[in-house]
C-alpha cells in the first residue's frame, strides 16, 4: 500500500558529476519499503508529473535516494537542502523477491542502476545469504556507493574504459564467476539486462530484473509505462505489463527482450 507523506531531507550531497545523494525522514514510508521498490516525488510546482527515484536504502525512520540528473524536475531534486520538505509517494511497485535468492545471491548494477541495489544486498544480507555485487559504471569518476555496499559482501567493480577496478562489462565478471551464485538481481541500463538475463537462461539461474520506462502517475493508472511479457500457457495475442505497477521487478524469464 503507497501513502502520501511529507518528508523532510536530513542530508544532501553531491557524489559525482550529475549524482546526488537525499536521505529524507519517511517514517512511514520507510516502514512500507521493500528492496526494488521506488518513490515518486514532486518536483517544483512547475513540473506538474512527479519523478520516480529508486529507494537506495532504508535505515530505521530514514530513506535513500540516489539519482542522476536528467532534466528540470531532477535538477530541481538534486539543488535540495537539510531543512526543506518534499511531497512523497511511496513505497510503489513490486520489488525483488528475496525468498527465491539462494544462499549466494549476485546483485549486478549498471551505472545509475547500482543505488537499488543496495538494499536488496542488505535485504539478502540481513535473512543470512553471503551476497556480492557487480557494479558498473563509464569509469573511476562516475563509481558510487562502493563503501556502502562492501560493508555487506564481496563487490566487484567493472569500468567500460578501464580507469577503475576491471576493465569491461559486468557480463565479463559474471560469466567468469557464475558457478559461485545461485541466483541474480539486476538493474541497469536494457541492453546489460538482455544479456545478463540470457546468460541466466543458459546457466540455470533464478534472474530478476528491474525495468527503467518513463512514468505518469506511478499506479499504474496510465499507460506510459508499459512493457510488452511473454504469454502465459492459454493466452493469445500480446500481453504488457506496466513497469510501476506490475513492476519495477519482473522475473527476466517473463521479458520480451
Amino acid at each position: 500500500m503507497a501513502i502520501q507523506e511529507l518528508c523532510t531531507v536530513t542530508h544532501s550531497e553531491k557524489l559525482g558529476d550529475g549524482l546526488f545523494s537525499l536521505i529524507l525522514d519517511a517514517p512511514r514510508i520507510a516502514a512500507l519499503a521493500h528492496a526494488g521498490q521506488f518513490v515518486h516525488i514532486t518536483c517544483g510546482e512547475g513540473n506538474l508529473l512527479r519523478r520516480p527515484i529508486s529507494i537506495c536504502d532504508v535505515q530505521g525512520d530514514s530513506a535513500r535516494i540516489v539519482f542522476q540528473v536528467k532534466g528540470e524536475g531532477t535538477a530541481w531534486l538534486s539543488a535540495r537542502k537539510a531543512g526543506e520538505t518534499l511531497d512523497v509517494l511511496g513505497a510503489l511497485g513490486h520489488g525483488y523477491d528475496l525468498s527465491m535468492l539462494g544462499e549466494r545471491p549476485v546483485f549486478i548494477g549498471g551505472g545509475i542502476g547500482v543505488p537499488p541495489m543496495l538494499l536488496t544486498m542488505r535485504a539478502a544480507r540481513a535473512q543470512g545469504a553471503q551476497p556480492t555485487a557487480i557494479l558498473g559504471f563509464r569509469g573511476r569518476d562516475a563509481v558510487i556507493l562502493e563503501e556502502e555496499f562492501r560493508a555487506n559482501g564481496a563487490v566487484f567493480v567493472t569500468t567500460d574504459d578501464g580507469s577503475y577496478g576491471a576493465h569491461g562489462f559486468v557480463t565479463d565478471l559474471l560469466r567468469e564467476h557464475a558457478q559461485d551464485f545461485t541466483s541474480i538481481c539486476a538493474c541497469g541500463p536494457k541492453p546489460m539486462l538482455r544479456a545478463i538475463a540470457a546468460f541466466a537462461e543458459q546457466a540455470g539461474l533464478p534472474c530478476q530484473v528491474s525495468l527503467e520506462e518513463r512514468m505518469g502517475c506511478g499506479i499504474g493508472a496510465c499507460l506510459v509505462c508499459a512493457c510488452e511479457l511473454k504469454l502465459r500457457d492459454g493466452e493469445q495475442g500480446v500481453r504488457y505489463g506496466h513497469v510501476c505497477k506490475d513492476g519495477p521487478v519482473f522475473d527476466a524469464k517473463e521479458v520480451v527482450w
